[in-house]
């Protein structure tokens, strides 16, 4: 039974195609992974099928009563709403029934006999309703949600007004998760889980009964949870059934294949081309000639895939740092209480360490603390000599409206508009992508963005925090190895094992440290 079917969908921004014409089915049950590069229009793609974008044409339909469930992560959020609110606010159709009962016992003293059984009739069916539904354990079930996305460490009874991007979304996706959609769409829902929150999201995902779309760049937390791959690339949508590996084996089968017809094929149109330019002018000839002709006018040329921008990623050194980067004395972090016992910490040049650890432990807090963007709660950090530092941070900062340009050109304005292009350029990103105002780019094209300005300044320690948020594969593995190659120093935030374990040779765990209970 197809859930949602979609025909010769077409869309675009300006004169910017996303896709053209393309097909795609939800079956009942199914768990498709929506893959592709930074872009391609997955995120695009998730918004005109829950209609928030109007597509500029094909069809679009959702079968009769189904319940759509989509991470929406710019859901209004009120300012004196508990964290605890917004999960039980997932049930507000059970507590709707809840009042119908307690209305119906109200009605019943004034009500006739007959009246009475009829309201009986009807207060049984609503209590049978919430008691299938678990209404009656609610409370276990959003505590079970909230303790598996570490919101437990969040504090259920924080106001969401409190909470950063991350804190915001992993409640949005513990409401949708409560809400049990008959369809789930999930984008990127792993960018801001720690490792641990990733496997139990997987645990759920792979016992999940009803159908999910995904979208996610993890792709090994992908390969595990999905049965269904939509690969997304120049404007088309393709099936492949299978797990992530799968669709990569018979992708690149179908690739040389491909390719291997295409050389065919042009080495046949050149002998054509070649015969009709030295036979047509010839009266005995004339004739094979044109039928030649008519062969390469009848003929479905093959088109091969326009190559992507690949990005290409590098870090200018600055001159070397001294011995200590940074050293910690009896540091304790925090905002209103303290995130951590005392801490002395030491870093020296040549390092590369990674901090783990679970979400609203205070990592990023200490990476501004050692910064000195925040103060601490107690104790001191000593910076070392001739530090040229560079910070990602793990949320980008509003644009203003500005173009990628402008962007560049506001960090740095001694720079030439071919030197901008340029740099953008060798980030992976079009003539187009580089024109547009960074707000329409993707989340992965931002994420280059970010990266182009850090890469053009001059730096011996950078300081990175989930650089690999929203980067595709191709990015991922480009920015590994420009890390890699970096002769200055490294700290790194990630959850993701896969990316760091090659990459650091000191590993810090926050967990150790952290006053919170975990």
């Amino acid at each position: 039974m197809s859930i949602l079917t979609v025909n010769n969908l077409t869309h675009g921004f300006g004169d910017r195609a996303i896709f053209d014409k393309v097909s795609f089915r939800l079956l009942k049950g199914e768990h498709i992974g929506l893959i592709g590069a930074n872009g391609e229009g997955k995120s695009t793609f998730m918004s005109v099928i829950t209609g928030s974008l109007e597509p500029d044409d094909g069809q679009i339909e959702w079968s009769r009563h189904v319940r759509i469930g989509y991470l929406d992560q710019h859901a209004v959020l009120r300012r004196g709403t508990t964290i605890r609110d917004v999960l039980r606010s997932a049930f507000q159709f059970l507590y709707d029934m809840e009042s119908q009962i307690n209305e119906a016992y109200e009605r019943m003293v004034d009500a006739s006999e007959e009246e009475v059984e009829a309201l009986l009739d009807e207060v049984g069916t609503l209590q049978d309703l919430l008691t299938v539904h678990d209404f009656y354990v609610i409370d276990a079930k959003v505590e079970e949600i909230a303790h598996g996305l570490g919101l437990d460490e969040v504090g259920l009874d924080r106001d969401v007004e409190d909470l950063s991007g991350g804190q915001r979304t992993k409640v949005l996706l513990a409401k949708l998760l409560l809400e049990k959609p008959d369809i789930l769409l999930l984008d990127e829902p792993t960018n801001y889980l720690d490792e641990q929150h990733i496997t139990w999201l997987e645990r759920y995902l792979q016992e999940y009964e009803n159908a999910f779309v995904l979208i996610s760049h993890d792709m090994p937390f992908l390969n595990r949870v999905v049965n269904i791959i939509y690969h997304m690339e120049n404007q088309d949508l393709n099936r492949y059934v299978g797990d992530y590996e799968s669709f990569l084996q018979i992708y690149e089968v179908r690739k040389q294949q491909l390719e291997s017809s295409y050389k065919r094929q042009q080495q046949e149109i050149a002998e054509l081309e070649d015969f009709v330019a030295r036979n047509k002018a010839r009266a005995s000839t004339r004739n094979m000639a044109m039928s030649r002709q008519k062969k390469l006018d009848r003929m479905d040329v093959i088109e091969l895939a326009r190559e992507k921008p690949k990005p290409q990623f590098s870090f200018i050194e600055a001159r070397a740092a001294g011995k200590t980067l940074f050293e910690t004395q009896s540091l304790v972090i925090g905002y209103d209480t303290p995130l951590s016992r005392p801490l002395d910490l030491r870093m020296e040049r040549g390092q590369k360490i990674a901090l783990v650890g679970a979400n609203g432990i205070g990592k990023t807090t200490l990476l501004r603390s050692i910064l000195g963007e925040i103060p601490a709660l107690l104790g001191q950090v000593e910076l070392g000599d001739y530090l040229h530092i560079g910070y990602f941070e793990q949320e980008s900062k509003a644009t203003s409206g500005r173009t990628c340009i402008e962007e560049m050109w506001a960090e740095y304005p001694h720079m030439a508009q071919r030197e901008v292009r340029a740099a953008l350029a060798r980030c992976g990103l079009t003539t187009k992508h580089i024109e547009s105002k960074v707000d329409v780019l993707s989340g992965g094209e931002k994420a280059k963005v970010r990266l182009c300005k850090l890469m053009n300044k001059q730096t011996n320690l950078l300081v990175l925090d989930e650089p690999t948020n929203h980067l595709d594969v191709e990015a991922k593995a480009e920015l590994l190895r420009a890390l890699k190659a970096y002769r200055g120093s490294v700290l790194l935030i990630s959850h993701e094992p896969e990316f760091y374990g090659e990459l650091v040779n000191e590993v810090w765990d926050c967990e150790a440290w952290t006053t919170k209970v975990l």
